[in-house]
């Protein structure tokens, strides 16, 4: 079964925290079991790759029934039920939810302190309280928000990319190449990149800042819908053995076709397909053609500050 949303969780988090202190590791474990979570659901992640969605989602709860009284953490990262909690699980409730937890004047409090910062006349609710509201934690919804930003930016890219000269496309290939610390000076990959005289080879560039060793490129700016097949690749290893090299990178802004992908595979020289996709992701992750439009810290609570001798 996929993992329940941090609401549905509320009541068994509730009962663990009802036998005794425990964390949200422990609370996860017994919480699996109950559910008959499978061990790739336990360890699924979320978007960003910095916790698991479980604990994630145990742990917004929990936060959220400390809002409302129904939990209290007695030390750095153990939390118990409340009296509070204890009275309510005595009832035999269904479910907890936020309806449920806006019962408790405390949560309502903290609630409503969204809806004052609602704008005037506006029909919507407030962002914050959308955050609050939603079945996704806070970071669940940061990640997707993130995912769809990089994703319509990478598309972006590579349109881009595609409406700029093939000169320019060679020159993206440098920017890149000496972003990710390739080709020694800027200047220096930037002669050798394109003035190869090989009919297979669009460039040469060092591997390193002393020039030991040398990877050849070559570039081919494609539409998407027009794959590089194995014949192309096929010819660049071709020169590669020409020329005596072992190292070659490939480039396109569209896609390799399986046989090619697979070809280079079975071979004794070092190539590295990178199609459109992988461009895109690279040219984001070393900052060239782009750049930081904003710049969002998120912070929790240093338990270490609080935490007295």
């Amino acid at each position: 079964m996929a993992i329940p949303d941090y609401q549905t969780l509320m009541l068994p988090v509730l009962r663990a925290a009802a036998d005794g202190e425990t964390r949200v590791p422990d609370a996860a474990n017994r919480i699996a079991k109950e559910l008959g979570l499978s061990e790739a659901e336990c360890e699924e992640m979320l978007p960003s790759g910095r916790q698991r969605l479980l604990h994630n989602r145990i742990h917004w709860a929990k936060f959220y029934m400390g809002k409302a009284g129904l939990i209290d953490s007695p030390s750095r990262g153990r939390f118990v039920a409340s009296k509070t909690g204890r009275a309510l699980l005595a009832r035999n409730p269904s479910i907890i939810n936020l309806g449920v937890l806006k019962t408790f004047p405390s949560f309502d409090q903290y609630y409503a302190q969204y809806e004052r910062h609602a704008p005037i006349n506006s029909k919507e609710e407030p962002e914050a309280s959308v955050l609050v509201a939603s079945e996704a934690t806070p970071e669940e919804q940061i990640d997707v928000a993130y995912s769809a930003i990089h994703a319509a930016l990478k598309a972006d890219l590579l349109q881009r990319v595609l409406g700029q000269s093939p000169a320019f496309f060679e020159q993206l290939i440098v920017e890149l190449l000496v972003a990710m610390g390739y080709g020694g000076t800027h200047d220096r990959a930037a002669l050798n990149l394109g003035k190869s005289g090989d009919g297979g080879v669009d460039g040469v560039i060092d591997e390193d800042r002393l020039g030991l060793d040398r990877i050849y490129v070559q570039a081919k700016r494609y539409a998407p819908h027009v794959s590089v097949g194995r014949p192309e690749v096929q010819g660049f290893v071709g020169s590669l053995v020409g020329l005596g090299a072992t190292k070659g990178v490939f480039v396109t802004t569209s896609t390799f076709s399986g046989h090619a992908t697979e070809y280079v595979r079975h071979i004794p020289q070092r190539v590295i397909l990178i199609d459109g996709e992988r461009l895109a992701e690279l040219l984001v992750e070393h900052g060239v053609g782009v750049r930081v439009s904003r710049t969002i810290a998120v912070k929790r609570v240093d338990e270490d500050f609080f935490a007295e001798e």
